[in-house]
């Protein structure tokens, strides 16, 4: 972490105040007015550094309020006058004698009514220019307010950080990047205050709680209060009224509060007059109109000030103070629960489930964890422990939730509690801890045991996820199908069977099915843990990609993203997964890899293994097309470690990684037998959609031998995407440069911005071959846009466009890798040839480049021969 703490500029703000310090005409300085803490002090100072004038700067103190010119005094001297004119004309001869032309008042509410004075008469006569700070909310001296008003100072409210500004600040100060959903967390915690951001960063390092996990920063727990910043806070709080400060201490605890409630307990006059200090902030929300600090670290404050037994009461008022209003809904129903439970009442255990099961389905997991362990606790049996199994997966914790749930003797259930407790165990072993072989023993023993039909519709939605997982795509369909056709299938068996089924549906290329099975789920979305709408989305948002509706498929992943907050780490790491997705298919690969980092840091293997499996796919990519080949490999030798059954169907797309890895090393003619292998896997297992994908990789890379193939699979998947890929390859099989060229618009129009890359790359090469230079430098000026939209990508196909030289495929390739500094003997190693083939290919280039040795051929490829 820094040393210092780095200054956000704020270039707007620090223009405005620069001009009225140095040219504007008609003012004679600003006064900066902002929430303590918010970077007034820290912004004019900045700007009064960079003048090339003298400053004075002076601090108004409590302590030095009540001294007539207390600010001033050391430029008064040792008069033994006691008039106020006196000594006003004493500071102000002083002031001028030494050449100050700015002063600089920080805190300038407050200023003694002699130095208001002062600075009053400093402005009216234009002898200096002025700076000031005051703090929103604060009384301040008539002298100094009627300067703004009057016109002689110029007025800029000083707002709190934006999110970027606050993330800026915090990534600048750790030296490295922070996970999005942490800095939510810390944007919001703060209120964008720089003080707090600076005090909760620090708190958080100092508690662990903030730690880098590779190569991202990521908060996880309580937000932290410094001894310093608690101390400053602390200040402020014991100047409260104490109705005010009785406000605060409920909502410390009860945040937020219904504004009825709150007028009810502590009168309407506590709670305006919070307001209006700025403490708290009033805001209609869909249920009503609640209260919630202005900023968060003032409860962190006064939590810390509070007993358990002073918690409980406070937390009993307001429990007592609900239990006289009707209940509507789960909202109301969670927070009766959760302060019961921590009050000096005693909650029921039905409002426990109730609450828990609430908690859950609106994606609160945390609390539902909360509710679902107190139901536990007191005795919820089954009932309860599946919700608390069920919040403790979404959170990531695997091992837990199975320890749970393993606790029970399924031979001791029936047929209802049965489901329940196989559902729940099916889905953390099979997709949190990747136990495939365990969660088919479950479904096996479900199968065997159940007969009412609702819950074989509830298995069968089960199962036809878990097959798709194990690349059984055909089985996977057909148990799916009469799930989502059965009007009375539970809500929870229709999003199960539409995530199994629309997934195997959109990778066989079948995407219209695809999306009308993921509607089918997207019906009963309300009627759901709210954590399985991610399921219904990834199949949908999977066929959105490989038909080319990429505006569709970002606006959805989007939305999934959104609701996703804080704590919930597998549900935002799952959404992020389905936006990298739609970034990879984009050829948006910086925001891609960005993403991807974070979320594979976010999604350990040991509590998310076939989420953080795809995840480590999308960044494998992205690495390997922006040409970080050392990185991409990294990541391909992980997700070949963690492979295995849970995540089968992945298995062509791993060999699409493998490939993607071996164009990013030069190594050409690797790279199009891997996609050519990974088209044959995918065959195999009948996903067309991804055979597709596999054969566009091999004719972007150079591949001539699968054209014809490539076109058959594409005109059978269908779909605007597919139909380009088709006329691509057509266009490379009759070595047509103006329709290839063509084809490359396409993908531009259709946002497939590395397909378009490529594709005008190869026009450019074929233009070339045909001496037509104008046509080849339009191609290859458009290819080199568009390699830039991507990020700065690096292909095969660009590299051969950027330099053409006279070379086979394969003596390019073995040019390359003699630059990238291998033997030969490692080269023939790496393409499983002999040393004497390299050698006669070396030899051969060496021939047509008009070059004498290896060392030669290794500096025109480096020095931009190749590219």
């Amino acid at each position: 972490m820094a040393q210092t703490w780095p200054v956000v500029r704020r270039d707007l703000e620090y223009t405005t105040i620069h001009s009225a310090l140095v040219d504007q005409p008609g003012v004679c300085g600003i006064v900066l007015i902002g929430d303590a803490g918010v970077g007034k002090t820290t912004l004019a100072r900045l700007v009064t550094q960079s003048l090339p004038s003298r400053v004075q700067w002076v601090a108004g103190t409590e302590s030095a309020r009540s001294i007539p010119l207390g600010v001033f005094a050391h430029l008064v001297g040792s008069a033994t006058s006691r008039d106020p004119v006196a000594f006003l004309s004493a500071a102000r001869e002083t002031i001028l004698a030494e050449g100050h032309s700015v002063i600089g008042v920080d805190d300038a509410h407050l200023l003694d009514q002699l130095s208001a004075t002062l600075l009053h008469q400093l402005a009216l006569d234009g002898s200096v220019r002025i700076v000031a700070t005051v703090r929103s909310g604060e009384t301040v001296p008539d002298a100094i307010t009627s300067l703004w008003k009057d016109g002689y100072l110029q007025r800029l409210h000083l707002m709190p950080f934006t999110k970027a500004q606050c993330v800026a600040l915090i990534e600048e100060a750790l030296g490295g990047r922070v996970e999005g959903l942490s800095a939510d967390l810390m944007w919001e915690a703060s209120g964008g205050n720089a003080l707090f951001v600076k005090h909760l960063v620090e708190g958080a390092l100092e508690a662990g709680t903030l730690r880098q996990v590779r190569g991202v920063w990521q908060l996880r727990g309580r937000t932290a209060v410094t001894s310093e910043l608690a101390s400053l806070l602390d200040s402020r709080v014991d100047q409260l009224p104490e109705d005010v400060l009785h406000t605060l201490r409920l909502l410390t605890f009860c945040e937020p509060l219904d504004l009825d409630t709150l007028n009810d307990i502590v009168g309407s006059e506590a709670v305006e007059e919070s307001e209006n200090r700025g403490l708290v902030r009033v805001v209609e929300e869909h249920n009503g109109i609640e209260v919630r600090f202005n900023h968060p670290l003032f409860g962190e404050v006064i939590r810390r000030r509070l007993g358990i037994a002073a918690a409980r009461r406070l937390r009993g008022e307001v429990v007592r103070a609900l239990h006289g209003r009707p209940m509507h809904g789960p909202a109301a129903r969670i927070r009766l629960a959760e302060l019961t439970l921590d009050s000096d009442q005693s909650p029921e255990l039905e409002l426990l489930v109730s609450a828990a099961r609430d908690a859950i389905a609106l994606t609160n997991v945390t609390l539902g964890e909360r509710l679902a362990r107190a139901a536990v606790n007191r005795g919820g049996g089954l009932v309860a422990s599946e919700l608390l199994a069920r919040s403790l997966l979404w959170q990531g914790k695997a091992a837990e939730a199975e320890e749970t749930l393993s606790s029970f003797d399924p031979d001791g259930l029936n047929e209802l509690d049965l489901a329940r407790w196989g559902l729940a165990r099916i889905a953390n072993l099979h997709w949190s801890m990747g136990d495939a072989e365990s969660a088919d023993d479950v479904l096996e023993l479900l199968r065997a045991r159940i007969t009412h039909e609702g819950l074989r519709l509830l298995v069968d939605g089960v199962a036809s996820a878990s097959r798709t997982f194990e690349n059984q795509l055909e089985e996977a369909v057909a148990l799916s199908q009469p799930v989502l056709a059965h009007t009375d299938a539970q809500p929870v068996a229709a999003v199960w069977a539409a995530f199994g089924g629309g997934l195997a549906y959109a990778l066989m290329g079948r995407s219209d099915a695809a999306i009308a099975v993921a509607e089918r789920g997207h019906r009963v979305d309300r009627d759901v843990d709210g954590l399985l709408r991610y399921l219904a989305a990834f199949g949908e948002i999977r066929a959105m990609t490989l038909i080319g509706d990429f505006d569709s498929a970002t606006k959805q992943s989007a939305d999934m993203i959104r609701i996703t907050s804080a704590g919930q780490y597998l549900a935002w790491g799952m959404a992020n997964v389905l936006a990298g997705t739609v970034g990879l298919a984009r050829g948006d690969f910086s925001d891609t890899v960005s993403r991807m980092e974070q979320t594979v840091a976010a999604l350990t293997s040991e509590s998310a293994a076939s989420w953080s499996f795809p995840a480590r796919l999308l960044l494998a990519q992205a690495y390997c097309a922006l040409g970080r080949a050392q990185a991409g490999a990294k990541m391909v030798a992980e997700l070949k470690t963690r492979f295995g059954r849970h995540v089968a169907v992945f298995g062509p797309q791993l060999k699409i990684a493998e490939s993607w890895l071996a164009a990013s090393e030069g190594n050409v003619s690797a790279a199009i037998d891997l996609a050519l292998q990974a088209a044959d896997l995918a065959k195999d297992s009948g996903q067309r959609a991804i055979e597709m994908m596999a054969l566009h990789d091999a004719v972007r890379f150079g591949d001539q031998t699968s054209l014809d193939r490539m076109v058959d699979v594409a005109t059978a998947t269908g779909g605007q995407l597919a139909a380009t890929h088709a006329a691509h390859a057509k266009a490379v099989r009759d070595r047509d440069p103006g329709a290839i060229m063509a084809t490359a618009q396409l993908y531009e129009q259709i946002g497939a911005l590395l397909s378009a890359a490529d594709a005008a790359a190869q026009a450019a090469v074929a233009f070339e071959s045909g001496d037509d230079r104008r046509h080849a430098v339009e191609a290859s000026a458009a290819a080199n846009r568009l390699a830039a939209l991507c990020g700065g990508i690096r292909t095969p196909a660009l590299d051969l466009a950027a330099h053409p030289l006279p070379l086979t495929v394969r003596e390019r390739e073995i040019a390359n890798l003699v630059a990238a500094g291998l033997s030969n003997r490692e080269i023939a190693d790496r393409l499983t040839v002999s040393v004497r083939t390299v050698e006669g290919h070396l030899y051969r280039a060496c021939i047509k480049l008009d070059i004498s040795d290896r060392e030669e051929l290794a500096k025109l490829i480096r020095e931009g021969g190749a590219g």
